[in-house]
């Protein structure tokens, strides 16, 4: 068994191997992210039956395919094709029974939002077949799983019927951190440095499908052109391939993704209702719910949960990416990525880039500027009138009456504080100091910069804390 990081979830897998009785796992998060490869792996010597739903499988498909996959397991019994998913897991029960040995025994149902086909009574068949088999025993590690995560939410972690409660075990597997990517690009023999693994981050994310797309001896620059910017490239047709797997109807979420992707700071919901041209009630609702469920759109609470509402951002590095770079280019040819940088576009991309790799490693900041033993909570905040206004991305506030006003630059060398920026900053604190909740707050100016602050006479005056990117690969 060869697994990068996901010392969480191996625990948490573990545990069903130690428990006393059957376990329903639910594993959960965006496509991509390594759900299957992580359970295929950490059960390889235990799994006795492992079956993927068809996508846009009929239920004649779902149960032929059912039933072949019994038949590769060693089940010789499965003649005839199954006619009801509950003929299908009576089918399953008997294989079972035949297993000897008191060992646990892994049945894996992939990608299981795929063989909820409407009509097919699909959900209620399996929720029998838990209740009425499953307890029963307790040498049975049932794991589902699927990339839609809102159905994982909606019909399994929330359900109200015969699933209420009976869920075990909750996974939802997140990107890798800076620090996991680090460890799986040099397992792979890819000597980059922080900086280079920084700026592959910013555009592929901690997606571990993307990340392994990478060749041996290929710059980060090469890499991005040839998967993203050649008539060939692996991610090319990536955008639309995600959400048409994911989604039905899926021009409601597009719309929102290209309306977040157009205001880099993020909306409110009503504004977002506006500019997405959505019609509001429950289907904006459900679409927003998707987005975030499934980790592309984050979802930010406003400082001391102000009146304003919570901010939504555009959070997924590849979707802002291609909304930015490669959304309407015709023309696939090499060297495009090449071109780009340098360019103000490019500059601005990577700004907010930074930002959004920052707000992914929050834990690994609080624990370089010390706080992990102090209770804290993390906010963003827009204040000020017309002619003086301010927006913080991330504020933490500490329960020692001190708030981090964090500041995030990216740059290619030593970020240098000037005029110009000392008094945009000096605004910032002053407008939010004068909030009247935080007039008795001590406030600390704290810079997340790539490569650290040029000491001067702004720096020495305003930054209380300055933390690298190397503060943000803390494991």
């Amino acid at each position: 068994m060869h697994l990068i990081g996901r010392k969480a979830s191996k625990e948490n897998l573990k545990s069903c191997m130690d428990a006393t009785q059957s376990c329903l796992v639910a594993v959960y998060g965006r496509r991509r992210i390594g759900k299957t490869y992580l359970i295929r792996q950490y059960f390889a010597e235990s799994t006795v039956f492992d079956i993927t739903g068809l996508h846009n499988g009929t239920m004649s498909d779902q149960l032929l395919h059912f039933r072949n996959t019994l038949i590769k397991a060693g089940y010789r019994d499965a003649i005839e094709v199954p006619k009801t998913w509950l003929s299908a897991f009576y089918m399953l029960e008997n294989y079972v029974d035949t297993l000897k040995g008191r060992k646990k025994k892994v049945i894996f149902l992939d990608e299981m939002p795929w063989m909820d086909t409407p009509r097919s009574k699909f959900l209620m068949t399996f929720e029998n077949f838990w209740n009425s088999y499953c307890t029963k025993r307790n040498d049975l590690v049932v794991v589902i799983c699927g990339s839609a995560a809102s159905w994982m939410i909606k019909k399994i972690l929330n359900n109200k019927g015969g699933l209420y409660n009976r869920v075990t075990h909750k996974i939802k597997l997140e990107p890798f951190t800076l620090h996991e990517t680090e460890l799986f690009l040099a397992d792979k023999g890819i000597v980059w440095n922080r900086y280079d693994i920084v700026q592959c981050y910013m555009i592929m994310g901690g997606i571990p499908f993307y990340l392994d797309q990478v060749r041996k001896g290929e710059s980060v620059m090469q890499f991005v052109d040839r998967t993203c910017f050649t008539a060939s490239g692996m991610l090319v047709h990536e955008y639309e391939e995600l959400f048409a797997s994911l989604f039905s109807n899926s021009e409601r979420h597009y719309k929102i993704i290209e309306t977040l992707a157009t205001i880099k700071k993020g909306l409110v919901r009503d504004v977002l209702l506006q500019k997405s041209g959505m019609a509001t009630g429950g289907s904006f609702t459900e679409t927003l719910d998707e987005l975030l469920a499934s980790g592309f759109v984050d979802k930010q609470l406003p400082y001391k949960k102000e009146k304003q509402g919570s901010l939504y951002r555009l959070a997924d590095p590849f979707m802002l990416f291609h909304q930015q770079f490669m959304k309407g280019r015709t023309r696939k040819t090499a060297n495009s990525w090449v071109k780009i940088t340098d360019t103000p576009a490019w500059y601005a991309w990577a700004g907010l880039a930074y930002e959004n790799v920052c707000m992914q490693h929050v834990p690994q900041i609080k624990e370089a500027l010390k706080l992990t033993a102090i209770s804290t909570e993390e906010s963003a905040w827009r204040g000020g009138d017309s002619v003086a206004q301010a927006q913080i991305d991330l504020l933490i506030e500490r329960a020692d009456n001190i708030i981090h006003i964090c500041e995030m630059k990216f740059s290619k060398g030593i970020f240098s504080i000037e005029k110009k920026y000392a008094a945009e900053l000096r605004q910032k604190l002053f407008v939010f100091s004068q909030q009247p909740l935080n007039k008795k707050k001590t406030l600390f100016l704290t810079m997340l910069s790539t490569f650290g602050i040029q000491p001067n006479a702004y720096s020495h005056e305003m930054v209380q804390n300055q933390l690298t990117m190397d503060d943000l690969f803390i494991p």
